[in-house]
This record gives C-alpha cells, structure tokens and sequence, in this order.
C-alpha cells in the first residue's frame, strides 16, 4: 500500500543517561566560575578572652592579654613596660612538660614538644628588647615546668622596646598535640600536630584566639 504523500518517519526518541547530563552540567558551571579552582582550607575555629581549648597535651585557659609597668626601683634605672599574655594551663600527660619558648617562626613550631611551642603564630609582632620570656607561676615561684593535672598559671612576657606602642588586641595561631609512636621508636610521646606543605612540616593551627591587651597595670 503506497503511504500517502507528505508523511514521514516518526523519529526515535534518543536517550542520554541522566549521569552524563549532570557531568556536562557540572562542567558548564565550572567553566563558567573560571575552571577547576583549588578550594581554600577553611579558617580555623575563632577563640576569644577566656575560652578554654583542649590541645591534647594540655587544656589552655585564654585568660587575658595587658601592658604591665614595673617602676624603677633606683634614680638611675627607667620604669619597664610589658605585655603579658596569661593562661591557665592544665598538662594532661603522665610526665612533666616543659613551658619552652614561642618558635622564632611559624615553620619551626612543628618540631617543637613544650606548650609555648604550640603558640605557632603571634601577630602583631611586638616592639621588643630581645626574646619573649615564658614561665609558669605557683606559689608566687617561677618555673619551667609544668606538673601532670595541675592547673598552672603561664605567663608570656613582651619587654617593650622604649616609646613602643602597645597593640589593642593579640591573635593567637594555636596548635595541637597527638599522642604517637616515633618513625623508628615503639615509644609514644607527645608530638606537635602537623602535614607536610611543600616538603616541608608545618604545624596545623586549630585554633585561632584574639586577645584585647588591657591598659597598664603596676607592678
């Protein structure tokens, strides 16, 4: 039988699997926003005056940041000004931990074991004679150490340079212990968190606190 004039083959519906529409979507917005972007790391918890945070190792108390003044105590000597960070710091190892000092750079933290050692990154840096002074206060006795589940007053002292100006607020990049065995050591100890950036070992920072720096203060 002859098909009547004009008619036409109905076409066939062509099926795309719904995967392949989605990856061509995902595709299309990402040209879009500009290619395959690498994704930020996020910002690291935000911490402020008085927050307690567990770093493993130790549980820190934030308590407060001031400028102290120390008056001269003869005609010749000049008064001292200082800016104190101060903690309350809880070892919560076995053993005696060591108060240490803040690393000189951020990249050094990682291989650091004592609590000042965690404080990765302290900005702004301070005018200042010298290094940092760090120790930890019991009993009106200053030490070096800090005792397992004993809650230890630690002080972070800045001698301010002569005419420095003071910062209103201190931030605090702070990093975190793990308890782990050494590479080649069946030992566990207590070590800095950290990845490998470029090669190289950088602290992971877990927390940042940001600090208000109280007026003076005489001592």
């Amino acid at each position: 039988m002859t098909e009547p004039s004009g008619s036409k083959n109905p076409k066939r519906p062509v099926v795309v699997p719904a995967v392949a529409l989605v990856a061509v979507t995902a595709l299309g917005i990402t040209a879009l926003l500009g290619g395959f972007a690498e994704v930020p790391d996020p910002a690291p918890p935000q911490y402020g005056e008085g927050a307690v945070l567990d770093q493993g190792q130790f549980s820190t108390q934030f308590v407060t940041a001031k400028v102290t003044t120390q008056k001269a105590t003869a005609d010749w000597d000049t008064d001292k000004r200082f800016v104190e960070l101060v903690f309350k710091v809880t070892n919560q190892g076995k053993a005696t931990a060591m108060v240490g000092l803040p690393p000189d750079k951020p990249e050094r933290a990682a291989a650091l074991t004592s609590f000042a050692g965690s404080l990765v990154k302290v900005t702004p840096q301070v005018q200042v004679k010298g290094v940092p002074t760090v120790y930890s206060l019991s009993k009106n006795a200053k030490s070096g150490q800090l005792q397992p589940g004993v809650p230890t007053t630690v002080i972070l002292r800045y001698d301010l340079d002569k005419g420095a100006t003071p910062p209103k607020k201190m931030t605090l990049d702070v990093g975190g212990f793990v308890y782990e065995g050494g590479f080649n050591d069946p030992s566990f100890h207590w070590s800095m968190e950290s990845e490998e950036e470029d090669d190289v070992q950088q602290a992971v920072v877990k927390a940042q606190v940001t600090l208000p720096v109280h007026d003076a203060e005489t001592a």
